[in-house]
């Protein structure tokens, strides 16, 4: 078992849930963050003056997936969220050492 943690554009989400979705990932955590990579931020101006934002707001996904079908989600997400251009953002995944559904007290990829 794997978790999946993405950080992407937050106008990419609309479309990364559903690309999940329709992989049959229903569940998942989304959490709204700042952050900064190779953008470094950007300049704005506000009233004729410039100002420098060093983080910028992006969207992490957090999702659980058996080992199986660990390919398919980051071909999915990275094909839902890509625009091509810097601060697309990144997947990273995780191993996860057992999983336990309170609800049923069931373990393992039964639980996710």
């Amino acid at each position: 078992m794997k978790k999946i943690e993405t950080i992407i554009r937050p106008e990419m989400l609309g479309i990364v849930k559903s690309a999940l979705e329709d992989m049959g990932l229903s569940g998942m955590t989304i959490t709204r963050v700042e952050g900064r990579g190779r953008q470094k931020g950007l300049v704005q101006k506000y009233n004729g003056k410039e100002y420098h934002v060093d983080f910028l707001s992006k969207v992490k996904i957090e999702v659980y997936v058996d080992d199986k079908e660990v390919e398919r989600a980051i071909t999915v997400i990275q094909e839902a969220a890509a625009t091509g251009q810097v601060g697309d953002g990144k997947i990273v995944i995780i191993p996860l050492e057992d999983v336990i559904r309170i609800r049923t007290r069931e373990r393992g990829s039964k639980a996710l």
